[in-house]
């Protein structure tokens, strides 16, 4: 399984937002000093997040972002899709007749993978990102 930064580093960044939100917006400059995340990196990161409508900015010279909906409606699946990342564990398509292996059947595992496959999905699903901000407080 691979998940990029990009998704590893959009967890973490709105983890942080939702861990610091109060009533001022939080810069990316902030989140970039505490979760070691290069600035320029999360300004992409939060274009993403931002059309996804998972974050609203402020601007000015106080701005930031805030969550644009409470942490406990923000699913893992949410904030992974909205960075264009894909977790999988099956190199082919589901609906190909063509096996990952590019023969004309699947491979001796290719059950085994996506039942998988199903499961990590079924997990980001599940867990919501203030279920992150509930864990770091503990």
């Amino acid at each position: 399984m691979k998940l990029t930064t990009k998704g590893r580093y959009a967890v973490m960044a709105m983890a942080d937002l939702a861990s610091n939100t109060n009533v001022s917006p939080i810069s990316l400059k902030e989140i970039s000093l505490r979760q070691n995340i290069s600035l320029a990196y999360l300004e992409q990161i939060f274009i993403k997040l931002k059309n996804k409508k998972l974050v609203r900015s402020s601007r000015g010279a106080t701005g930031g972002y805030f969550l644009e909906k409470p942490a406990s409606e923000i699913k893992l699946s949410h904030i992974i899709s909205a960075v264009d990342e894909e977790v999988k564990m099956l190199n082919c398509k589901k609906s190909s007749k063509r096996g990952c292996n590019n023969k004309s059947t699947k491979c001796i595992t290719h059950n085994l993978w996506d039942e998988l496959d199903q499961h990590i999905h079924g997990f980001f699903e599940k867990v919501k990102l203030q279920d992150l901000t509930k864990q770091n407080s503990n």
